[in-house]
């Protein structure tokens, strides 16, 4: 169903429900937020990055005080303060926060306009992004975990809660715009988007990001979206259609578009002069300031000129107070700043299943296995199956892993057995199956995301980047675990798309863990680990092994579990250390037959057992490090710096790399054969070292 617009009723009389007497004082206060900072803390170079939201500023006020629910959530983007403002965020963390001193948003680590606000008697915010469109899937996320605490666990403090996410015109071209508004429509789920056109993203105008420049217009027959326009600098409509939406998701359960149009009054930072617009066009905006209009409304019905006035010397006087208690924080001491990139013990505010109560059942890492043998796909389903059968907030989706049970079969049965609420497919959309994770597990789930190969997380990049600083960057606030399970590396033949391994990218990324599992043991006990643990994990599955008779254990049993960063020794010996993971370990355990080796399966790449391996080669004195990812850049590479820093004097050989060449994986059997390590060249490698 769609709607044009909601037309405005022009009553004489305001509203008497909204409380005008508080929308004034919200929005004086951000005006003269914006004023301080554009007049005086950015010019003495207090205030770094500033983004003006006078324009903009009324119809959000408007749109937060509707956001009454405990479990209601909004994300915005860097112009959404006074939203914040509406939500109750003080003044002074606010200001705080744009100086980047101690406390606030984030301990200074991130710019003062990225906002978040954990509120666990009232409606949040969610941790904003820096990048433009990464707020709608997370979003989705959130309003998803609504529907499953509502319908699926009877949680009836869910059942009015709603989520909404601001963007801007320019933002409705972003992938993580469409990627929600599909995700959203086709589970049916109670999100609002909240759109703020201005006319220009920056110096383009609308038209380039959207044909017309209307995205309401655009989206008027997509299905199970109501659509709602109007005018945001209007005092009446902006008050009716921000309540409209709120309350048409609210009761209908739907998602709703709303498009407000509001005037940009200032640049889109403090350094833009806007040259891009000419003057009539500039005095048009002016002339919609919604401040004066604001004021033409309300005076004398709801204030007289004197209240008004007293308003504007409060509003200054309270921003004021906000300067100096701002100004009197100090920066965070340098020394703090490499903590909480992943759990240190002490509890984040919001995010994860730990918060709301969660105690893990106890775990040991011995085996108790009855010696039957079964491969790596029915371990990793075993596990999966376990674990949702004792915790109802563990939810597996992507794409194909329903009926059809994954393109590796590794979900199989799993649908059937809990339902498709709790394993359930996606859309073609690797940006919204990681995003919404991040958003579910901010609300207090256990999300399960696959991507079905390795190479296909390209398109979620941005919110693996964003999922995995969300507790460093709101300095332990929040924080988003989850799985994410992603095979990948060659089998039977290989190809640029399906066989890549890369797993270095993901130890580049600040706070995600990554496991590397080679056999079937091993992957239960980290995946395990990942499920019952609070930071988020990319859970590399080795296409190669998940069959492959090597990898092959007894199940080790419900309560098994392993800790990130032990490596397993696979054999021991005195004359050389070999270190390796994934498909890689049974090829170097075959090649150091016959041979006194070290061979060491370091099981995770975040954290990765930098003590074994260090320990082994002092005592064996030579280290070669065979992987099956590029040379280049490889993990291989910081190991081997690691070894020449730390063990350099011990050596009696240089560290030694075996590596694929730096080449996408070939398709071609022979071709493949010949570009990743294999058993012969591993011995070569090991012989050579060893005649040093």
């Amino acid at each position: 169903m769609a709607h044009a617009a909601l037309k405005p009723d022009r009553r004489n009389a305001p509203d008497e429900s909204i409380d005008w007497k508080r929308v004034v004082r919200l929005m004086l206060i951000s005006r003269a937020l914006d004023e301080m900072e554009e007049k005086r803390l950015v010019p003495e170079k207090k205030v770094l990055y500033q983004f003006s939201a006078r324009g903009h500023d009324m119809a959000q006020i408007l749109l937060g005080l509707n956001l009454t629910e405990k479990h209601d959530a909004a994300c915005g983007y860097y112009r959404s303060r006074p939203l914040l403002l509406a939500l109750g965020v003080d003044p002074a963390d606010a200001l705080g926060s744009a100086m980047a001193r101690a406390g606030g948003y984030s301990d200074g680590r991130d710019i003062g306009v990225v906002f978040n606000y954990p509120n666990l008697n009232g409606p949040s915010a969610l941790p904003m992004c820096g990048g433009v469109g990464s707020q709608y899937t997370p979003t989705a996320g959130w309003a998803q975990a609504i529907t499953y605490f509502s319908k699926h666990l009877n949680d009836r403090d869910y059942d009015r809660a709603i989520a909404v996410v601001l963007g801007g015109d320019g933002s409705v071209a972003s992938n993580g715009f469409w990627s929600a508004l599909t995700v959203a429509t086709t589970q049916r789920l109670p999100m609002l988007f909240y759109i703020e056109d201005n006319g220009f993203g920056i110096s383009v105008p609308s038209t380039f990001q959207t044909p017309g420049g209307d995205i309401a217009a655009n989206l008027a027959a997509w299905k199970n979206l109501t659509v709602l326009d109007g005018d945001g600098s209007d005092p009446d409509e902006a008050a009716r259609l921000t309540r409209g939406a709120v309350e048409l998701v609210r009761e209908e359960r739907l998602p709703v578009l709303l498009r407000v149009k509001v005037p940009r009054l200032e640049g889109h930072s403090f350094q833009d002069t806007q040259t891009y617009k000419s003057e009539e066009l500039v005095r048009s905006e002016w002339a919609r300031d919604p401040l004066p209009r604001l004021k033409d409304y309300l005076v004398p019905a709801v204030l007289s000129d004197d209240d008004w006035e007293e308003a504007c010397e409060a509003a200054k006087a309270a921003a004021e107070r906000a300067r100096i208690d701002a100004e009197s924080r100090p920066v965070a001491d340098p020394a703090t700043v490499t903590s909480n990139v992943f759990f240190e013990g002490r509890m984040q505010t919001m995010g994860g299943q730990y918060p709301a109560g969660y105690r893990p059942p106890e775990t040991t890492e011995t085996a108790t296995g009855d010696g039957q043998r079964i491969n790596m796909v029915t371990a990793i389903r075993r596990t999966l199956d376990h674990e949702m059968s004792i915790n109802e907030r563990v939810v597996l989706f992507g794409e194909d892993i329903g009926p059809k049970g994954g393109v590796h079969a590794v979900t199989l049965g799993l649908q059937e057995k809990y339902g498709t609420t709790r394993v359930f497919d996606t859309s073609l959309s690797e940006e919204g199956i990681v995003g919404r994770a991040v958003g579910m597990a901010l609300a207090g789930l256990v999300p399960v995301p696959e991507i079905q190969f390795r190479k296909y997380a390209e398109p979620a990049s941005e919110q693996i980047n964003d999922c995995g600083t969300v507790r460093w960057r709101t300095n332990n606030r929040f924080a988003a675990p989850l799985v994410l399970r992603m095979p990948g590396g060659f089998f039977k033949c290989g190809d640029p798309w399906h066989s890549q391994t890369n797993e270095v990218a993901f130890v580049h990324q600040p706070g995600w863990k990554v496991a590397v599992p080679s056999n079937a043991e091993d992957a239960v006990g980290l995946l395990r680990a990942a499920l019952r643990g609070n930071d988020p994990v990319i859970f590399f599955e080795h296409r190669a092994m998940l069959d492959h008779p090597w990898a092959r254990r007894p199940y080790p049993g419900d309560a098994f579990a392993l800790p990130f960063g032990k490596a397993r020794f696979i054999r021991q010996g005195g004359d050389i250390t070999i270190v390796t993971w994934g498909a890689m370990v049974p090829r170097c355990e075959e090649a150091a037959e016959g041979i006194s080796a070290d061979v060491i399966d370091l099981r995770t790449l975040m954290p990765w057992d930098r003590d074994a391996v260090l320990s082994s080669v002092r005592r064996t004195r030579r280290c070669l490090i065979v992987h099956e990812d590029l040379g280049t850049a490889g993990f291989g590479a910081e190991i081997a710096a690691a070894v020449a820093d730390e063990a350099f004097i011990d050596l009696d050989a240089p560290v030694s790399r075996l590596t694929m060449p730096d080449i996408p994986s070939p398709h071609n059997p022979v071709l493949l054969d010949w570009a990743v390590p294999s058993t012969e060249r591993i011995r070569q490698k090991i012989t050579a070292l060893l005649e040093y």
